[in-house]
C-alpha cells in the first residue's frame, strides 16, 4: 500500500503522471475542493468519482485560497495535513495543491476525462466543465449527503455547551 505522502504531487509531477496514464490508455477523474474537515460525505463523493475512471486526482485549495473563499478562521486544518488526509483515502490516486481562485489551470494541464463536483453546483457553473466537454470528457455531479458539510459540522460544534 502506498503511503499518503507518495500520492501528493507537484503540478509538474502530476502532469507527467497524467501523460503516463494516458499513454497506457487509462482514464482520469478530476475533482477539487477545500476538504477542510474530512467527513463521510467527502468519501461518498470520492467513491463515486473512483467508479467513473481508472484514477482520481484531487486538487486541494491551498490555505490562502480557502481563506479567500471561506473567510478568516479557515481553514481549520492546514493544507499539508489536509493533503495527507485526502491522499490516505482509498479512492484517491493523487493529490495536488492549487492556490489560484479556481482550479481551471490544473484542469487545463491535466485534461481529465471526467470532472466531478457536488450536485449543489449546476453544470454550467462548474469551473472547467465547458473545457472538459470540449475535448470529449464528461461532467459528473455527485449527490450531497444530507446533513454532512464542513459548515454544518462547524455550526454543530459551535452550538455545543
Amino acid at each position: 500500500m502506498r503511503s499518503p505522502e507518495s500520492k501528493i504531487y507537484t503540478r509538474e509531477a502530476m502532469r507527467e503522471e497524467r501523460a503516463r496514464l494516458k499513454a497506457a490508455g487509462g482514464s482520469l477523474v478530476f475533482t477539487n475542493g477545500c476538504f477542510d474537515l474530512i467527513h463521510a460525505g467527502h468519501l461518498f463523493g470520492l467513491d463515486l468519482a473512483a467508479a467513473a475512471a481508472d484514477r482520481v486526482v484531487v486538487a486541494l485549495n491551498s490555505d490562502g485560497s480557502v481563506r479567500t473563499l471561506k473567510g478568516p478562521g479557515r481553514p481549520i486544518i492546514g493544507e499539508l495535513d489536509r493533503a495527507r488526509l485526502i491522499a490516505a483515502l482509498q479512492p484517491v490516486s493523487a493529490v495536488t495543491i492549487f492556490g489560484e481562485p479556481t482550479p481551471l489551470e490544473c484542469i487545463l494541464r491535466l485534461r481529465p476525462d471526467v470532472l466531478v463536483k457536488g450536485s449543489e453546483y449546476r453544470e454550467e457553473d462548474i469551473v472547467g466543465a465547458r473545457e472538459v466537454i470540449s475535448w470529449g470528457g464528461r461532467v459528473l455531479r455527485v449527490p450531497m449527503v444530507e446533513g454532512l458539510s464542513t459548515s454544518e459540522i462547524i455550526r454543530a460544534i459551535r452550538s455545543l455547551p
